[in-house]
């Protein structure tokens, strides 16, 4: 994200799990982006039950209503949150923005389900963290702590305010995220 900011001058960064959550939704209350009827999610998502063992090139099936693809199922994607079992119930009415800023490198928060989840994982509200077990086939030594050959399941999606951060607010915010 950082690189990509540099090279094209314009702010890109992974969306925070609330951010992933909210566009997901796409102004549902209801377990998918689409309603609670799980009959229908062959219609929208890439999942163990039809996926052929695999992921699928993104957009081949519906959107939500906000015309996003692929928020349910394909492959999992990162969100920039630290994972804690509890944080929205411990962050509620507190913010309006929440982002648990990571303090270590493990776990981090991947939503979406994947193509090798079944139904529930795909929920708007399901969630998943990272831990070593993501990185044992990484081919590089000494290990990275960046690489995850063993995830083929998660991917990312980026997000770019529609106004743009100042410069010492981007430079705050790279400090944060990678100063660990």
């Amino acid at each position: 994200c950082k690189w990509l900011s540099i090279v094209t001058g314009k702010f890109y960064r992974l969306p925070t799990e609330a951010e992933w959550e909210y566009i997901c939704r796409a102004g549902s209350e209801t377990a998918y982006s689409f309603g609670d009827d799980v009959t229908q999610l062959d219609d929208y998502a890439v999942y163990f039950e039809n996926s052929n063992g695999q992921y699928a090139e993104g957009g081949t099936k519906k959107p939500n209503r906000w015309g996003v693809y692929d928020m349910h199922g394909n492959v999992a994607e990162w969100t920039m949150d630290q994972y804690a079992q509890d944080f929205y119930k411990v962050s509620a009415g507190v913010s309006k923005r929440p982002w648990n800023v990571p303090t270590s490198l493990y776990s981090r928060v991947y939503r979406g389900g994947s193509w090798d989840d079944d139904a529930e994982a795909l929920r708007s509200a399901a969630r998943k963290k990272s831990g070593l077990s993501l990185q044992k086939g990484d081919p590089q030594i000494p290990k990275s702590f960046w690489w995850y050959t063993d995830a083929a399941f998660i991917g990312f999606r980026l997000v770019s305010p529609a106004k743009p951060p100042g410069e010492q607010e981007i430079k705050r915010f790279w400090a944060t995220v990678l100063d660990e």
